[in-house]
């Protein structure tokens, strides 16, 4: 590749980093792609990965296979230590990289507000090794507990709290209920499924905030109906080894407690100060550039930027749109072009409770049920990358719903 053509540098392989490389796929650039991981996750699907519904390599995919017939295009695997924006490098774990152009796009952590002990003693479902270490989780408690005589004991294996209301704690309460209520308590017949207790906490006073009163309603009798117990208005105190303790007062003593409550930006040292926010992310522009750096571009959840009176939301829509956006103004640029302001196309959002419960919203109407369901699998399945993960989820989910069985209980290691 010629040398004398521009190096942009894209960090992450997430939506809005892959989605931003195959924009620039065959253009007169260079481009690098660094990721700790060899392998971009299809997020939305994390959670089925967790309630045992899909196996962790049926929504990963490798970066090289992605970038194999992209010749301007290469990858590095490494640990990102630093940001210099004074003389345009990366400082990586490999060495250091310079660019004259970069796409920040890392994804996100998990938020925590504050609250004590949440960070150290729960749970969460932010990458594939998340998923797979809740899996492993679920799993030993019901290992324990089928053979525990001590009732207290085994009533904190069989207590499982999610925290945290929005569209994770509801998808993945509802995955859980089916996986409780279907393969565990066949697997599993000395333990009386009644004896399993979800318990939801949210502070809101609905669930799934962004949708209207009525489906929020909608999916919290859906949730009850499996006998998930949601708890609206109640804050989270204290989370300690073992036990949560509620605003109230209330404790709940369980081993499992997954945290879906809160996002934040990827905290990264820098040669100057981008994050300007509590919750680590970067106020940006129209083009999408954080103050002081025209030739840097933040995407997906790192960027905090308001459309409408609104902060766009942190999902892969807008990742995936952010992406290419920047990879066309950094073209405009390079081309000696006036840079385009970045208008989000919200094409609208959906989330699913179960089996053929689904809400889907989009231009303004909400629609709930088997159709938003039906929606929802053809949706997921399109967006999945790569054609062997397409037919590999869709034979779980096919299987899951004749048979009312998942594949993924065994207890792999995750290391």
């Amino acid at each position: 590749m010629n040398s004398e053509y521009k190096h942009i540098v894209i960090i992450g392989a997430g939506f809005a980093g892959l989605f931003a490389a195959k924009k620039l796929s065959g253009r007169n650039v260079r481009v690098t792609i660094i990721d700790r991981n060899n392998y971009h996750t299809f997020n939305p699907l994390l959670y089925q990965v967790g309630a045992a519904e899909i196996e962790p390599d049926q929504i990963a995919y490798p970066v090289r296979t992605f970038i194999r017939k992209k010749a301007n295009i290469d990858f590095l695997m490494a640990n990102v230590e630093k940001i210099n924006f004074k003389k345009d490098t990366v400082v990586t774990d490999r060495g250091d990289i310079k660019y004259d152009f970069l796409i920040f796009s890392p994804g996100s952590s998990s938020g925590y507000f504050g609250i004590k002990g949440a960070e150290n003693n729960s749970t969460t479902l932010k990458s594939l090794d998340d998923a797979l270490r809740l899996r492993n989780h679920i799993l030993r408690m019901f290992e324990r507990a089928s053979k525990c005589d001590d009732p207290s004991e085994r009533d904190k294996c069989l207590t499982f709290v999610i925290v945290g209301g929005g569209p994770t704690g509801v998808e993945f309460a509802g995955a859980f209920a089916e996986f409780v209520n279907g393969p565990l308590r066949k697997d599993y017949p000395h333990i009386d499924s009644h004896e399993v207790r979800i318990c939801l906490v949210d502070a809101a006073g609905q669930l799934l905030g962004a949708y209207s009163p009525k489906s929020a309603e909608y999916a919290k009798r859906k949730l009850e109906k499996m006998n998930v117990a949601v708890s609206l208005n109640r804050t989270v105190k204290e989370v300690k080894p073992g036990e949560i303790i509620l605003g109230d007062g209330e404790r709940l003593k369980s081993h499992t407690i997954l945290w879906t409550a809160g996002v934040s930006g990827v905290a990264i040292k820098s040669d100057i100060k981008i994050a300007d926010r509590k919750d680590a992310r970067v106020t940006v522009d129209e083009y999408l550039r954080p103050g002081g750096c025209d030739n840097v571009f933040i995407c997906g959840d790192m960027a905090y930027l308001e459309q409408s009176g609104k902060p766009l939301p942190m999902n892969a829509p807008v990742a995936t749109q952010q992406g290419i956006h920047s990879a066309i103004n950094i073209l405009r640029l390079i081309n000696g072009k006036t840079l385009k302001p970045f208008r989000y196309g919200d094409r609208g959002s959906m989330v699913t409770i179960g089996r053929n419960s689904a809400i889907t919203k989009a231009a303004g109407f909400e629609f709930r049920g088997f159709i938003a369901w039906v929606l929802w699998l053809f949706i997921h399945i399109f967006y999945l990358i790569g054609f062997r993960n397409k037919i590999l989820v869709m034979i779980s989910w096919f299987r899951d719903y004749l048979f009312f069985e998942r594949s993924g209980k065994m207890i792999i290691p995750s290391e």
